[in-house]
């Protein structure tokens, strides 16, 4: 029951913390943040052990059910990001009270936007309805904003603004389907419109906007223009979340909706055309990610090239057969987490190398392995699950979904997902060639705190050890979904 307790917290906690730190003088913002990660962490894994003993359960905020009230679901999905959420969350601000420690301007302002970002997430993880996710949406995307703005330089300034304008347009279009949805069905519960929707022309027009919506948001290509401005301009743990979280709150939502009304009410067509538009964002990511001349630009070309595979999903869990649909679950949501972990630890073993040599340029970076082997390492191992290979996350995620192309007979998700692994490894290498030449560019460099370093190497090592033992994420992930959890 401790676990059931917990759900409201995940909630009212770092709200509280975000306004208190607003109230407080600035010197205390970093104090009173770290001493927040450990209650937040704690009823996060209390929720997750409570769904794996229990199963899957609904909790009624205020004891009022829906309508009247709201109603949050925590099954193995939800419980798993929020997990997620908050290891990857707690790293990075790890990192970020290290980081800013000689920025006091703009340390004064993360940790109330982090809390706030935090709250949001938290939202759509846990959301029971398509309004509610509307709300979590808003309350992420905003706090993402600001944390975009905190360099308070021209470029990041104008990076924030095109963020700001894309997510407000992806918010009218979603809250356009969601309002076409509530007029055809007077409901907003995701079970109530899986019993009630039907394949008319309002309900197709309302997924398509909300489709539009969330990819928009999601950054899918070709609406991926605003993102690699905003990941690669902003400060190094603010790039971490938004890159390994913040562009999955969306896609979270379209999967969710997906499979409460995808399947059944959307053509075969578009789930195949949102097929095409991941391998296009493969194949494009990866190649810009290539042509980068600067390392953080490089990593968050990366990220539009990853988010790609994420959309494989939707071809290869609709109209196939239930153990391709098994194995597409699986395999998405393994390369989701094993993207996570592995995205956060690039950018910031990025930053520590960035920091080293005083620049952002790849070029700089030459002779850099002599000096800074564990920041190199750290990007190594989280290259390896990027790259797909074993016997890391990415390798589990890649292979679960190679099976599932297979067995639906849509062989041709193969091609992206090899030539996907090949255009990652040529960025990756890319960085490692130049490091490890030897030139007259650096004879040294500084020595970043050691907490930088670990924490990135951290995250990187979860990437790897997710693949190691993937039988047990996958198997809480299913709790609660229509593939059972077993």
């Amino acid at each position: 029951m401790i676990g059931f307790w917990s759900v409201p917290l995940l909630f009212a906690l770092p709200l509280a913390l975000g306004i208190v730190s607003l109230l407080a003088p600035p010197a205390w913002r970093a104090r009173l943040g770290l001493a927040g990660l450990l209650p937040l962490l704690a009823a996060s894994i209390a929720v997750f052990a409570h769904l794996v003993l229990d199963g899957p359960h609904t909790y009624a905020l205020g004891n009022w059910n829906a309508p009247l009230g709201i109603n949050l679901a925590v099954d193995g999905l939800a419980a798993g990001m929020v997990l997620l959420t908050a290891v990857v969350s707690s790293l990075c601000a790890i990192y970020a009270w290290v980081y800013l420690r000689d920025q006091p301007a703009s340390s004064s302002f993360f940790w109330p936007l982090l809390w706030f970002l935090w709250a949001g997430m938290n939202g759509i993880w846990l959301a029971e309805d398509i309004f509610n996710l509307y709300v979590g949406l808003e309350v992420m995307g905003l706090a993402a904003v600001g944390l975009v703005a905190l360099k308070a330089t021209p470029q990041a300034l104008a990076a924030a603004m095109r963020y700001l304008l894309a997510a407000l347009l992806g918010s009218l279009a979603y809250l356009l389907g969601v309002a076409l949805l509530y007029a055809s069905y007077g409901t907003l519960s995701m079970a109530g419109l899986q019993e009630a929707a039907t394949a008319d022309v309002t309900t197709q027009v309302a997924l398509a906007l909300i489709i539009l919506g969330l990819l928009l948001k999601t950054a899918l290509f070709p609406l991926h223009a605003w993102l690699p401005p905003a990941h690669g301009g902003a400060l190094t743990p603010v790039s971490a979340l938004l890159s390994a979280l913040v562009v999955k709150g969306s896609f979270y939502i379209l999967l969710r909706i997906w499979m409460v009304l995808g399947t059944e009410v959307t053509p075969f067509a578009t789930a195949q055309l949102l097929g095409i538009l991941g391998a296009g964002a493969v194949f494009y990511g990866g190649w810009m990610a290539w042509r980068q001349h600067h390392l953080k630009q490089l990593v968050a070309y990366s990220t539009v090239a990853q988010i790609g595979y994420l959309f494989l999903f939707f071809p290869l869990v609709t109209g196939t057969g239930p153990e391709a649909a098994r194995l597409a679950w699986d395999g998405t949501l393994m390369m989701l987490i094993a993207h996570a972990l592995a995205k956060a630890a690039l950018f910031l073993s990025a930053g520590n190398l960035i920091l080293a040599v005083g620049s952002a340029h790849i070029g700089h970076l030459v002779g850099i392995s002599r000096f800074r082997p564990m920041s190199l390492f750290s990007f190594g191992l989280a290259g390896v699950s990027l790259m797909g290979l074993p016997p890391s996350g990415g390798f589990t995620g890649k292979w679960l979904l190679l099976n599932s192309a297979i067995l639906s007979g849509q062989w041709w998700w193969l091609i992206v997902l090899f030539l996907g692994g090949l255009l990652s490894a040529a960025y990756i290498f890319k960085v490692f060639r130049m490091a490890f030449r030897e030139g007259p560019q650096v004879d040294h460099s500084v020595t970043p705190p050691l907490t930088l370093d670990v924490t990135a190497l951290m995250l990187a090592a979860s990437a790897i050890l997710i693949g190691l033992t993937a039988h047990l994420p996958l198997a809480w992930l299913r709790i609660g979904s229509p593939f059972g959890a077993g």
